[in-house]
C-alpha cells in the first residue's frame, strides 16, 4: 500500500507536470521545479545548469534566489567537476562526501559562500542527448540520498529538459531572425549605395559613347553600338535598384493624373519590339476596351508592365507568343501578361517577386538579371493600393496579372470604413 508520503510525492510531481503546460515564463517554472526538487529529495538546494555550445561550459539557469547573483557568472568545466562528469557520460552520480571526490569543483562554493557536503546529479537529456544538468546538494540531517531520490530526480530533470530545449530554439529563432535583419539591412545599404554611386559615371559613360557613335566611321559603328546597349541595360539595372531603395526608405511618391492604361501598354510594347523580333517572339495587345482609364502615376506603371514584358519575352523561346490583355473590372483595371515559355516550376512561385530572387539559377545565368525586375513591379503596384501575382505551369508557360484601383482615394475611403 501506498503510504501518505509516497502520495504527497506523486501529487507535488502532478503540480509541476501542470506547471510545465501552463503558459508560464521559463524562469518562473524553472524556479518552481528546483524547490519541488529540494522539498522532495530533503535536500539543502538544487539547481539546474545548462551545456552552452560556444563557449563549452556549463552555466547555472535557475539556483536559489540567495545564490542566483553570486553563481550567475561562475562557468563549471566539463572535465573537472561532478556535473561535467554526469553530462559528458549522461549518467546519474550521487557523492555522499564531495571532499573525498576529486571531480568537485569548489569555485561554485566560493562564489557563494556556501559549503557542499553531498550531491545528487543527474543529466537533463532531450532525445539521448545532454543538454544540462539537474543537481540536489546537501540531503537535509546528514543521511545519504537514495535510489528513491534518484527517481526523483530525474522525472523533474525529464521535464526541465523539455524546456531547457525549448529555451534553446528560442534563442536560436531570435539569432537566426536578428541574422536575418542583418543581411536585409546590408541589402538595403547594398542598393542604396551602388544605385547613387553608378547613376553618375554611366551617366557619363552612355553620354560620350552616343556622341561617339555619331561621329567615328560606319566600320566601327557595331562596337559603338555593343557598348550603348550594354549601357543602357545597366542603367535599367541601376534604375530597379533605385526604385526599390525609394521604396524602401519611403522617398518614393506617386504623381497622380488621368491616364490610359491601354497608352502605357503600347508605349512599352513598342520599347520591346525590336528584341520581339529579334527572337520571332509575337506580342499581341487585346484589350476590348481601348479607352481604360485610372487615376495613377504613369511612370510607375509604366515600370511595372515594363518589367513583366521584358520577363514575358526573354522567356518565351524563339517562335514563341506574349499577350498583354486589358480589362475593366469593378472598380479595378486588370492587366496580365501571358507567354508560352518555359514556365515557373510551382515551389518557385511564391518566392519570384523577393528582392534578388532568381529562378533556378543555371537559367538565370542564361538569361541574366539581378533577380530585382518583379520585386519593383510588386512595389510600384502596391503603392498604388493594388495587387499582382504570378500562374504558370512548367514548360508550357506563365501569367503574371496585376490589378490598380481605377480610383485609390475611393479604395481608401472603402477600407478605413469596412476594415477590408
Amino acid at each position: 500500500m501506498m503510504t501518505n508520503e509516497r502520495i504527497k510525492r506523486l501529487e507535488r510531481l502532478l503540480e509541476v507536470i501542470r506547471m510545465v503546460s501552463a503558459d508560464l515564463d521559463d524562469f518562473t517554472v524553472l524556479q518552481s521545479i528546483i524547490s519541488v526538487a529540494g522539498e522532495l529529495t530533503q535536500s539543502e538546494v538544487a539547481s539546474i545548469l545548462r551545456y552552452n555550445e560556444e563557449d563549452g561550459y556549463l552555466h547555472f539557469i535557475a539556483a536559489p534566489w540567495f545564490h542566483r547573483d553570486s553563481i550567475e557568472s561562475v562557468r563549471v568545466p566539463l572535465g573537472e567537476s561532478i556535473a561535467g562528469w554526469v553530462f559528458k557520460y549522461g549518467k546519474p552520480l550521487v557523492i555522499q562526501d564531495v571532499k573525498s571526490d576529486k571531480r568537485f569543483y569548489a569555485e561554485v562554493d566560493d562564489a557563494a559562500e556556501f559549503q557542499t557536503r553531498s550531491i545528487l546529479a543527474v543529466p537533463l537529456l532531450f532525445n539521448g542527448e545532454p543538454v544540462g544538468v539537474f543537481e540536489a546538494i546537501n540531503k537535509t540531517n546528514r543521511s545519504h540520498y537514495n535510489g528513491e531520490d534518484v527517481t526523483i530526480l530525474e522525472t523533474l530533470a525529464s521535464l526541465t529538459a523539455l524546456i531547457v530545449r525549448n529555451r534553446s530554439l528560442k534563442e536560436e529563432i531570435v539569432k537566426t531572425k536578428q541574422a536575418a535583419e542583418r543581411l536585409e539591412q546590408m541589402k538595403k545599404d547594398f542598393i542604396a549605395i551602388s544605385s547613387h554611386e553608378l547613376r553618375t559615371p554611366l551617366g557619363l559613360i552612355l553620354g560620350h559613347a552616343t556622341f561617339l557613335r555619331e561621329v567615328i566611321p560606319d566600320e566601327n559603328q557595331e562596337h559603338m553600338d555593343v557598348i550603348v546597349q550594354s549601357g543602357a541595360k545597366l542603367k535599367s539595372i541601376i534604375e530597379n535598384m533605385s526604385n526599390v531603395d525609394n521604396y524602401q526608405s519611403g522617398a518614393a511618391r506617386l504623381r497622380m493624373r488621368k491616364i490610359s492604361i491601354v497608352s502605357l501598354i503600347k508605349n512599352v510594347i513598342a520599347k520591346y519590339q525590336e528584341k520581339a523580333d529579334a527572337k520571332n517572339v509575337k506580342v499581341r495587345l487585346d484589350a476590348a476596351n481601348p479607352n481604360l482609364l485610372l487615376e495613377g502615376d504613369a511612370s510607375k506603371i509604366e515600370i511595372i508592365i515594363d518589367n513583366l514584358l521584358a520577363n514575358a519575352i526573354t522567356f518565351t523561346s524563339t517562335g514563341g507568343h506574349v499577350f498583354v490583355v486589358a480589362e475593366q473590372l469593378p472598380g479595378y483595371i486588370k492587366v496580365s501578361v501571358i507567354d508560352d515559355g518555359i514556365g515557373i516550376a510551382h515551389e518557385e512561385l511564391e518566392r519570384i517577386f523577393d528582392r534578388f530572387y532568381q529562378v533556378q539559377s543555371h537559367l538565370t545565368r542564361q538569361h541574366g538579371g539581378m533577380g530585382l525586375g518583379l520585386s519593383v513591379a510588386k512595389a510600384m503596384v502596391e503603392m498604388h493600393g493594388g495587387e499582382i501575382w504570378a500562374e504558370s505551369i512548367p514548360g508550357k508557360g506563365s501569367r503574371f496579372s496585376f490589378r490598380l484601383p481605377i480610383d485609390p482615394q475611393q479604395v481608401n475611403a472603402a477600407k478605413s470604413v469596412f476594415g477590408s
